[in-house]
């Protein structure tokens, strides 16, 4: 389990209980402490106590009355409860990973976003650094690469321009890799020496 995802206390003292009684510590029929001895065994409130118990009761693993305190019912049942409990814990952890690495990912395309725009901006000062100046060319409709990656089309190779980036339906994909389409509409951002710029509209256009 991932260490920034921690169960309520109540449920790892359910999951706690399961397991001994899986293991054989407490046997069916076999009646556990009381609620207070239970209390201060895990060094909790009463109330916590009766929550643990509550959830096990719910799943049939034990069950508690007044007077009679918990009885145990069944050894199956713990042991189907610890493994749904594993079964949500897996799929927690998994959640909480994903959210991480789509945080990373929005957090790289941030400073990709961030790098062009400063080259762009120091290309209006220095002359020289026009071959890192992004040039923005639209697909058209009838553009022959329509639906072609860009892999497909060995555009690097054919034109000597890298693509950067693709804008499309007002968002922009960055750094699109060889199996990235080019549809109609789209504006690529291409960089490399100013002759490029005639090559690729050669290229996109010729049949």
């Amino acid at each position: 389990m991932e260490e920034n995802y921690s169960s309520p206390r109540y449920e790892k003292i359910a999951l706690d209980i399961a397991n001994a009684i899986y293991k054989g510590t407490y046997e069916e029929g076999e009646k556990l402490y009381g609620r207070s001895t239970l209390a201060g065994t895990y060094n909790v409130s009463p109330e916590t106590i009766r929550r643990a118990v509550k959830i096990l009761e719910d799943v049939g693993v034990v069950e508690s009355s007044k007077g009679s305190g918990i009885t145990v019912l069944s050894k199956e049942k713990a042991f189907k409860y610890i493994n749904r409990f594993k079964n949500i814990e897996s799929v927690t952890s998994y959640r909480i990973k994903l959210t991480e690495q789509i945080e990373k990912r929005q957090k790289l395309e941030e400073e990709i976003l961030g790098t062009i725009d400063r080259i762009i901006e120091r290309s209006s000062i220095l002359s020289h650094t026009t071959a890192l100046t992004p040039f923005e060319l639209e697909i058209s409709k009838e553009c022959r690469m329509i639906g072609k990656s860009i892999g497909e089309v060995n555009f690097w190779q054919n034109t000597g321009a890298t693509i950067v980036g693709i804008r499309r339906n007002n968002e922009t994909i960055l750094s699109p890799g060889p199996y990235a389409t080019m549809e109609e509409g789209d504006i690529l951002l291409i960089i490399g020496e100013e002759e490029i710029v005639e090559a690729v509209k050669i290229f996109l256009e010729e049949e």
